[in-house]
């Protein structure tokens, strides 16, 4: 008999072997302390996504610096996966002086909310929150409850496969919010560290899997412990002989440099903090655009709008899609500048107005693209038009310049540059 519901291979090695995997579109809980392999699975996790060729959208509070080093250690290299957009990284500072607000329920709500609006965005098949403790510390735990719920259906209905991690629970109030949640997941993994004298190995302890939907196989303990260059192993031996799985076709990317580590100053594209807050739904950039118009009449401070086309061809012949071009505008661009994507346009409020400004964006861009082989670059620029719109004292309004840029004028050659004319190459 078929199953109805997938199974998805993890790169988590008690849960691959006991379980077979995560149902697709289920929404997992890793539960541990500090300095017990967290996010070391996240990494194993996100690993086997890219490997499968399937975007994962990677949420984490660390540094940048402090994620490459961690995927280094397991021999991991994160960066050639994003380069290939299959591993999309989004940076998310905890919220600071929480209880000082008059009602911090309310912020960490919209905090959750932020996450779906980030998976519409870029439509990944399965993420990692690494990690959630800071954005579930309510006071009204009906309140959490709803709101955990909803930003959970609003994922698993896009058959999105998901892990969450949080910190092992250290007061009796932190432990009724990890109950609460444990409540609405698929299933829990908790982490146990112990320290043993004498032991020759960084870190162990015990991992236990519980399933709270699903997963009748039931509930598994094995020790695990933490090699170089592989993660986390454990000492788990099937009972019974393992399902055979059909999981997409692998393709192991190669480190870009001969040792396991590499350089940090190769990783420069990264330095800034990954947010999601410079995307804006339309309405929302029309209001930036024009409170930046009113700054520029009142001060003199000169802005540029661009906008990046993508061709349906593209797409069809499956060199880009406008998911894969926002991300490369995104990773190119400044915190302070705001992008808008709209049917086939990235658009960027660029705080700067220069052509070498713009020369350097699309350069930056281009070194974002999936592939940086010649050929592939020159048959994607075909495809890839600009829009620089510069701004002076005989602009009204936003919607005059956005009627421009999305009418009927954009879609004439005459007003349309070529992508490759602004390659400094």
């Amino acid at each position: 008999m078929k199953r109805n519901i997938q199974l998805v291979q993890t790169g988590l090695p008690l849960i691959d072997q006991a379980w077979g995997g995560f149902y697709k579109g289920g929404t997992y809980l890793l539960v541990g302390p500090k300095k017990s392999g967290r996010t070391l699975l996240g990494l194993q996790y996100a690993m086997q996504s890219a490997r499968q060729k399937e975007v994962c959208l990677y949420f984490t509070n660390m540094r940048p610096k402090d994620l490459m080093i961690h995927a280094a250690s397991i021999d991991f290299d994160i960066q050639t996966y994003m380069n290939q957009n299959l591993i999309v990284v989004v940076r998310v500072t905890p919220p600071a002086d929480l209880y000082d607000l008059r009602d911090p329920d309310e912020y960490l709500i919209e905090y959750l909310k932020d996450i779906v609006t980030v998976v519409e965005q870029f439509a990944p098949k399965r993420i990692i929150f690494d990690e959630l403790t800071p954005y579930i510390g309510f006071s009204n735990l009906n309140l959490l409850r709803e709101s955990f719920l909803e930003t959970l259906e609003n994922i698993e209905q896009r058959d999105v496969t998901s892990l969450f991690t949080i910190g092992e629970p250290a007061t009796p109030v932190a432990q009724s919010i990890v109950d609460e949640l444990v409540q609405h997941v698929t299933a829990t993994i908790y982490l146990q560290k112990k320290i043993i004298p004498g032991e020759n190995k960084s870190q162990s302890g015990k991992m236990t899997i519980t399933p709270n939907i699903g997963h009748t196989e039931g509930q598994f303990t094995a020790n695990y412990s933490i090699e170089p260059y592989k993660g986390i192993v454990t000492d788990f031996k099937p009972a019974w002989p393992q399902a055979e799985f059909s999981p997409a076709p692998q393709a192991e990317l190669k480190p870009a440099a001969e040792g396991r580590y590499q350089s940090l100053s190769n990783f420069e594209t990264y330095q800034e903090p990954y947010t999601f807050s410079n995307f804006y739904e339309y309405n929302d950039f029309l209001l930036l655009l024009n409170n930046q118009i009113a700054l520029y009449k009142s001060t003199g401070q000169v802005f540029s709008l661009i906008s990046f086309k993508l061709d349906a061809q593209a797409e069809r012949e499956r060199l880009l899609t406008i998911n894969q071009l926002q991300n490369a505008v995104r990773l190119a661009t400044d915190k302070k500048d705001k992008i808008c994507v709209y049917e086939n346009k990235v658009i960027v409020l660029l705080i700067r107005s220069d052509k070498k400004s713009l020369s350097g964006l699309v350069a930056k861009i281009q070194a974002n693209f999936p592939s940086g082989d010649p050929n592939y670059m020159k048959a994607v620029q075909q495809y890839i038009s600009v829009l620089s719109v510069e701004i002076d004292e005989s602009v009204e309004n936003a919607e005059a310049i956005m009627k421009f840029v999305l009418g009927e004028e954009f879609r004439s050659d005459k007003n349309n540059d070529s992508f490759n004319r602004y390659n400094p190459n």
